[in-house]
């Protein structure tokens, strides 16, 4: 019907002007025309079914389509998902790794306007964490502000000041032998980065 009224408005005849007039692609002309409902596909009912089980995503569903001996590519399954609405929605958090409400006494920020000419001269430290197929693990870095290397990391199940100590104790042994005077060490004002035991 599109095609029909694209040629009647623009009184060509052919198919290559209509798709010309209307801005899409000889090749998406044709598929659109020769498609099929994808709302019959054969596929759907088994589709439904397995997508009401938790977390089973498209390449689950494919592997168990899979397993009953029903030949699917995953592309096919993505799209018969994705159009039914029928793809699984993971759950959105975020995780906590800063926790500045404490009465730990906290120093000011001498990182400020500082110019980094040189290694040692400013070290940068944070905690993130790491999705594992369990759960996540938190990561405590240090970075040189200058080279932007990491020169220390301890990875924990744990978010306390020990996991901060590894990065740090790391950061020293890798930079053993070196001079850190006038270093300006910088990290949020988190409670491990405040304990008694990082702070001396």
């Amino acid at each position: 019907m599109l095609y029909e009224l694209v040629r009647q408005e623009s009184g060509e005849i052919g198919p290559p002007s209509a798709c010309e007039a209307i801005g899409v692609s000889r090749s998406g002309y044709w598929a659109w025309l020769h498609a099929k409902p994808r709302g019959d596909d054969p596929l759907l009912p088994r589709i439904r079914k397995l997508a009401e089980r938790p977390r089973y995503g498209y390449r689950r569903i494919t592997a168990e389509l899979h397993r009953e001996g029903i030949t699917a590519n995953h592309k096919r399954v993505l799209t018969l998902m994705r159009e039914n609405g029928l793809l699984c929605k993971r759950p959105r958090f975020k995780v906590i790794t800063t926790d500045s409400n404490h009465g730990l006494p906290v120093h000011p920020n001498l990182a400020k306007g500082l110019e980094v000419t040189s290694i040692n001269q400013l070290w940068v430290a944070d905690i993130t964490y790491v999705h594992l197929s369990d759960g996540f693990a938190y990561l405590a870095v240090i970075l040189d502000r200058f080279s932007r290397r990491c020169i220390g990391w301890q990875l924990s199940r744990n978010i306390d000041a020990q996991l901060c100590l590894g990065a740090l104790h790391m950061a020293f042994a890798s930079r053993k032998g070196a001079s850190l005077a006038g270093l300006v060490h910088h990290s949020d004002q988190g409670v491990q980065y405040a304990s008694s035991g990082y702070v001396r």
